[in-house]
């Protein structure tokens, strides 16, 4: 059911009743009905202007990270729990940067750049400034599509540096936004029901940036290492403070299993999800709000060097009351997560083993033998229980978080 506005204005012209859609200066779909009544001199215009009503209103999502960080891999993650392939927009810009699925559409917030790469390079900015995006465009468009009205959204090409033409974005039940600034402006940050923040150290972004813009982008590894540094003040002036506003943290280091290890190819990882918040029930190893350390390794789980560590307890994160869960080291065997997988709760999962299904469906996908593929799958997980407790309860049916 929509939400219709009505606008009454007085004309002097006789007419009869007409029925338009109409597209604003924001680039909005808006559904419009104007009746024209005719009485003996003036005539009353009755403008209705229609948006989705709560139980219609779009869910949405914000992950924040660096470029180069893994938010391409969780959105995959993260589709693929709704179910369906996300793919581009059909018949579209083969450069888009939307991913569309059966229940919701990721754009990167990439497309609000006001500057294309040789407006940056003249103006002397990175895109992680502030000053090189329309953060009133962005927040405008997020609004307007999770109130149900169409929008069309700019395109930046990767590959060209251009600022394309704009695509359509229907709104989806489920809108995640991804990219460096989802939580930077107030007002987009206001908009969004849950967000996440992947929080990566410096030496694992290095790897993990070189292996991504080298095989995918065809840059070089000396234009990587000078963007990297280029943009480390920007990074930390505007996009590494965001993390005190997420829900949730993904943070990757490196191990502690190693000592003095330089390799990185084995990875520690922190949950870091915040307590109070509304339809999000943290996940707790063994016993929940107590302090856990707990090495599995043994005849029900393989572990070759150097092992695997878990920790979970409570902690604080910018003043903020959180559980931290943590794994260190990496599986040799998906197929044996279950077992980690059963010591855990709060998981929001269907059934018994979906996290190891959904670890096993996605094998190939980077971080999939350690706490990266792991956590971000259960964050989709926890998503898809906040999205189902949102929906009941703006339809007033009983909510139930799920407690698998």
């Amino acid at each position: 059911m929509a939400v219709c506005t009505v606008y009454t204005a007085q004309s002097l012209n006789s007419s009869c009743s007409i029925s338009t859609p109409s597209k604003s200066h924001l680039r909005f779909h808006q559904k419009q009905v104007i009746f024209f009544t005719k009485r003996s001199r003036n005539t009353t215009n009755h403008v209705i202007t229609c948006s989705a009503s709560d139980g219609e209103k779009t869910v949405v999502i914000g992950l924040a990270a660096d470029s180069g960080c893994g938010k391409s891999t969780f959105m995959r993650r993260l589709t693929s729990v709704f179910g369906g392939a996300a793919e581009p927009p059909k018949g579209g810009n083969p450069d888009s940067n939307t991913l569309i699925s059966d229940m919701t559409t990721v754009i990167c917030l990439d497309d609000y750049h006001s500057l294309d790469r040789t407006g940056r390079k003249e103006k002397g900015v990175t895109a992680l400034d502030p000053r090189a995006n329309d953060f009133d465009l962005m927040y405008e468009q997020v609004k307007a599509i999770k109130d149900g009205v169409a929008v069309d959204k700019p395109i930046y090409n990767h590959v060209s540096g251009l600022l394309d033409p704009p695509e359509v974005i229907k709104p989806p039940k489920i809108l995640v936004i991804e990219g460096l600034h989802p939580m930077y402006d107030e007002r987009v940050r206001d908009l969004l029901d849950f967000s996440i923040y992947l929080d990566i150290s410096n030496e694992v972004k290095f790897a993990w940036k070189i292996q991504r813009d080298m095989a995918e982008r065809g840059h070089s590894l000396e234009s990587i290492k000078a963007s990297i540094e280029a943009r480390k003040p920007d990074f930390d002036a505007y996009i590494d403070p965001q993390k005190q506003y997420a829900d949730a943290v993904i943070e990757v280091l490196p191990t502690q299993l190693i000592p003095d290890d330089n390799e990185g190819k084995v990875l520690r990882v922190r949950l870091i999800m915040k307590e109070g918040v509304k339809n999000f029930n943290p996940v707790y190893l063994f016993d929940e709000g107590s302090t856990i350390s707990w090495i599995p390794c043994g005849r029900k789980l393989t572990c070759s060097y150097p092992g695997i560590k878990f920790t979970y307890g409570p902690d604080t994160y910018f003043g903020n009351e959180v559980s931290v869960l943590e794994m260190d080291g990496q599986f040799d065997r998906l197929d044996e997560l279950i077992y980690v997988e059963s010591h855990l709760s709060n998981l929001s999962s269907k059934f018994y083993g979906e996290v190891t299904q959904q670890m096993l469906k996605h094998a190939d996908f980077p971080g999939s033998n350690n706490g990266t593929g792991f956590f971000q799958t259960i964050v989709g997980l926890k998503i898809r229980d906040l999205y189902e407790q949102i929906v009941a309860s703006r339809a007033g049916a009983p909510v139930t978080a799920a407690k698998a």
